[in-house]
């Protein structure tokens, strides 16, 4: 994947920057390209499973809301989640053919087996929008949010929560996602271009499937390999596994935990973060994501070219496509500081389910209050 080097560096979103400049409220005007369709248009949406509670949660009726504002409630959303079957998927992509949707936007299960699908999707008129996944064939856009700049923004964290005392002979020991994602080489990359020459890695594992228990084990192997006072910090590419590694590190006896990063703002995440056992998250606002993704399907569909290459300024290439126009949504580090602004401030959990009664003094420490 390619992005432009303004992108690491935007902490407004694109939509938002869009807004101020009245780019949103475009009408199919003289400056825009003659829609193509009206506001009665049906947008497909298509999310790859139900495990993960934001899709349901955020991610559909976000989008539902934002088409139907920008369509003076005209336009609708055509909802199918695949629950992690990539045939269902390829089903119900094959059904929102058949029955001439107009724009998709597609959350692939299996990136490369959906390639079929988005062709014949391709070949009936009607445009694909990669999200929050880069499905290969050929997609008229993806957004998504800035990979690389996760793991950057997770190193430079790191070498942050070591202080001005740090040295390059500080053994870090890095637990990076499943190796079958490309998503997770992006991550390690990004946070390599921070560590490297900072810091001595002294232990590197791919961990299958991003299994908690995997990364449980592996960490375990690197306490016995490197000895548990010998460990100055712990890169984790998500949550989920730094759940995991402090599980090791606990069972190996250790009482004060080295920084240890992690990605997706979980709830059990903000809470170990709160009680000081997690350094920091990374958290990616679904809202904004999602919203952003209903307003590129609806210019897209209404031929709204100026507005579509707008939102869409970067460039992405996938297995399949070269120079995919896309938007890679900006990321913001989550630490004790910035609970409230961030996850409490854009609904993705109330306080009261953060400071629960094991949490409530941690809570109070902060300021994070009902």
């Amino acid at each position: 994947m390619r992005r432009r080097t303004a992108t690491a560096v935007a902490a407004t979103s694109v939509s938002v920057m869009l807004a101020g400049c009245g780019v949103l409220n475009a009408t199919g005007s003289s400056e825009d390209a003659s829609p193509t369709k009206g506001n009665d248009i049906t947008v497909g949406l298509l999310l790859p499973e139900t495990a993960n509670t934001r899709y349901d949660k955020f991610d559909y009726p976000i989008i539902k809301e934002r088409v139907a504002t920008l369509t003076k409630n005209q336009g609708k959303v055509q909802y199918a989640n695949a629950d992690a079957d990539a045939n269902k998927q390829a089903s119900q992509l094959q059904q929102m053919i058949d029955e001439q949707v107009d724009v998709i936007l597609l959350d692939a299960v299996d990136a490369h087996a959906i390639a079929g699908g988005v062709k014949k999707a391709k070949d009936a008129g009607i445009p694909v929008i990669a999200y929050d996944r880069l499905a290969e064939g050929p997609i008229d856009a993806y957004i998504s949010f800035d990979n690389e700049l996760v793991g950057e923004v997770q190193g430079r964290s790191l070498l942050d929560a070591l202080g001005s005392e740090i040295d390059s002979s500080d053994k870090i020991v890095m637990m990076n996602g499943s190796p079958t994602d490309p998503n997770a080489k992006q991550f390690k990359q990004g946070a390599l271009s921070e560590l490297n020459g900072k810091v001595t890695i002294a232990q590197s594992f791919d961990t299958k499937d991003w299994k908690p228990e995997n990364a449980e084990a592996n960490m375990a192997q690197a306490i016995q390999q490197i000895g548990k006072d010998n460990i100055a910090a712990v890169y984790s590419a998500n949550d989920g596994m730094a759940g995991g590694i402090v599980k090791a590190l606990e069972a190996a006896g250790v009482t004060k935990l080295p920084p240890i990063t992690g990605q997706d703002a979980e709830l059990d995440a903000v809470q170990r973060i709160i009680a000081g056992e997690q350094y920091m998250s990374v958290y990616k606002s679904y809202p904004q994501e999602a919203e952003a993704a209903a307003e590129m399907a609806v210019a897209k569909v209404q031929g709204k070219d100026i507005q579509f290459d707008a939102l869409a300024r970067d460039r992405v290439d996938s297995p399949t496509d070269k120079d995919i126009p896309a938007q890679l949504v900006s990321v913001v580090a989550l630490t004790r500081e910035n609970i409230k602004d961030t996850v409490v401030a854009d609904g993705i959990y109330k306080v009261s389910e953060i400071c629960t009664a094991d949490y409530k003094d941690a809570c109070a420490a902060i300021g994070l209050k009902q």
